[in-house]
């Protein structure tokens, strides 16, 4: 028989080997399924958390739950409760339990690029933990459900331009208007015509303003007059202070006659007070009347000599303190 038709030698225990790689297979496969069951958590303690939102919508199973950017839970199962919300059972393990606390807020927020993402925010981790199975309302926000209000805001705000920005509309009457006092402000009669409404009223307080310049020009030389003749009358009153109530003055000169005057006033009345006693002894001394009448005569001497001093001082008076007065003296 030919070397090229001889069947090869059969393989030493073929079937052994055989049930070996499937052995081996099957232990592959359960040793993969064993990886990813422990990768995703199957075998880690874990705690749940009940999230209550009005739409589960975006949310699969299997989406983490973040804090701070880090995953730390599961969504394991969605459900729909008696009232008509989604409630949406997370999976947290132990070890990452302790970030959520019972002041912990959550969210599911769905943009406009991307998937629906669910965080929760903890700001005082001092707070006591979540406990097992506690139940939170998520608050949602969703910016996709923000664009037909958006659309139907920008199409009212284009409206609104239309309509403030036709010809007829009070915003074009406005800027008419300012272009109107623009061009009156560069004219001649400037800011004065745009407020009097023409230029033969602004020209008129113009000129009320000259003369007004002129007139305080006037008002100020005639203030210079009155402050050199204000010093003028203050030198003058100095002098005659100085002339009047001064060591040397009039006033001085005064007091010392009306001391002196006073002093003869009272010799005469001195000398009254003895034609008195005279008198009352004449009336008293009928028989001596000659020689009471001697002493009568000598007292009457001295009063007139009295009074002649008196008129003397009051002369000197006069010429020295030019006052009117009356200076005659009556005898008693």
């Amino acid at each position: 028989m030919d070397s090229s038709t001889q069947s090869p030698p059969p393989v030493a225990n073929l079937e052994l080997k055989a049930r070996l790689l499937i052995l081996l297979l099957v232990l592959l496969l359960l040793g993969s399924v064993v990886y990813v069951l422990v990768a995703r958590g199957a075998f880690e303690r874990t705690q749940q958390v009940v999230l209550v939102a009005d739409d589960s919508e975006g949310v699969v199973v299997g989406m983490d739950l973040t804090f701070s950017g880090f995953p730390i839970g599961r969504v394991g199962r969605i459900e729909l409760s008696d009232d008509g919300n989604a409630r949406i059972l997370v999976d947290v393990p132990r070890k990452d339990a302790h970030w959520l606390r019972t002041s912990s807020v959550f969210t599911m927020e769905s943009g406009l690029v991307g998937g629906t993402r669910i965080r929760a925010f903890s700001g005082v981790l001092t707070d006591p933990l979540l406990p097992d199975g506690a139940v939170r309302r998520v608050l949602r926000g969703d910016a996709k459900a923000e664009i037909p209000l958006m659309v139907a805001s920008v199409r009212e705000l284009v409206s609104n331009l239309s309509s403030m920005t036709g010809p007829d509309a009070p915003l074009s009457g406005s800027l008419r208007n300012v272009q109107t006092a623009t061009e009156k402000l560069n004219g001649p009669g400037g800011g004065l015509g745009l407020l009097f409404g023409n230029d033969a009223d602004a020209r008129k307080i113009i000129t009320t303003l000259d003369r007004t310049n002129a007139l305080l020009t006037k008002l100020d030389g005639l203030t210079l007059k009155a402050d050199g003749l204000a010093t003028k009358t203050d030198v003058l009153i100095s002098n005659a202070d100085r002339q009047v109530f001064g060591p040397s003055g009039v006033l001085g000169d005064a007091q010392a006659t009306v001391i002196q005057l006073n002093g003869l006033l009272a010799d005469a009345r001195t000398s009254l007070k003895k034609v008195d006693a005279v008198l009352l002894e004449a009336q008293a001394i009928g028989a001596n009347t000659r020689e009471a009448t001697t002493d009568l005569s000598a007292l009457r001497a001295e009063v007139e000599g009295s009074l002649r001093k008196v008129e003397h001082l009051v002369n000197e008076i006069n010429r020295k303190w030019p006052f009117a007065r009356d200076t005659e003296l009556k005898l008693p």
